[in-house]
């Protein structure tokens, strides 16, 4: 467990650095969404989980950030980074469980991953008797805010309220932003903390670029019994990069060379 913020805050730079070279090595990729969520992954793998627990990443485009954090906990080399993309790499555009060690769950197809990690953290659950674990192991999963216009996250919600499963983290991605452009134009989430807490969930609101929060809030979660918690981060798309940052039209686009250059400066 890594508990300096500045530590944490210099893995997450590595992350968004790293993401920004795969996805202009490649020329193609989400970069947009990868760099909002640096800070949150950082924290995720580097201060709260450990061996047992799992991670989801529903909003599965967004590997860039994923593989980086992989390299830089030491799971995959970093030399392999460079195939994001590339024929015959087993990184491929979205995770696949099946290829990429470390990667928990294959995702992609928006909306199914918390569904995932339901599956997960009740299997845990009914598993922990029997199984070598020293506490019940938790279940991490990662959602984009466009993603909340998808059914399936409501019939997963339900279902982990229902089955009271308190070793479930699920984090929001609160950037207002999607493909097509801002969320409450395309198809507005509404008042997504209000929804989460009507469904029986414990609901955290929070500053997604402030490890202060972050940290909080995953202890929170650990402790908080008897109700799935849910962390509403509120991120910037494109952190870290002034021209990226709260531009839709960055959510899939990949930087030519001399925005390459600009957006590496920045973040060094």
């Amino acid at each position: 467990m890594i508990n300096d913020v500045e530590k944490l805050r210099e893995i997450a730079r590595n992350v968004r650095i790293s993401a920004l070279e795969m996805v202009h090595g490649a020329s193609s990729g989400h970069i947009g969404g990868s760099l909002g969520i640096a800070d949150v992954l950082a924290a995720i793998y580097f201060y709260a989980m450990d061996e047992q627990d799992k991670f989801v990443l529903s909003k599965g485009h967004c590997s860039p950030a994923l593989y980086a954090v992989l390299a830089e906990k030491g799971i995959i080399p970093e030399e392999d980074l460079s195939g994001f993309r590339q024929a015959n790499s087993y990184l491929q555009g979205h995770p696949s469980m099946k290829d990429v060690p470390g990667v928990d769950a294959s995702t992609g197809s928006l909306g199914q991953g918390i569904s995932v990690a339901c599956g997960m953290a009740l299997g845990l659950r009914g598993a922990r008797d029997g199984a070598p674990y020293s506490r019940l192991p938790a279940v991490y999963c990662v959602m984009g805010d466009g993603e909340q216009q998808e059914g399936q996250v409501w019939e997963a919600a339900a279902f982990a309220a229902h089955y009271g499963l308190d070793n479930l983290c699920v984090v929001v991605d609160l950037n207002g932003l999607q493909i097509d452009g801002a969320t409450d134009e395309v198809m507005s989430i509404g008042d997504i903390a209000a929804k989460y807490r009507a469904f029986g969930w414990n609901v955290l609101e929070i500053n997604g670029h402030d490890f202060g929060e972050i940290m909080a809030a995953l202890d929170a979660a650990k402790e908080h019994k008897g109700k799935p918690t849910v962390i509403i981060a509120k991120t910037i798309k494109g952190k870290g990069v002034s021209f990226m940052e709260g531009n839709y039209a960055w959510h899939g686009t990949a930087p030519n060379d001399e925005q390459f250059e600009l957006a590496v400066k920045e973040l060094e």
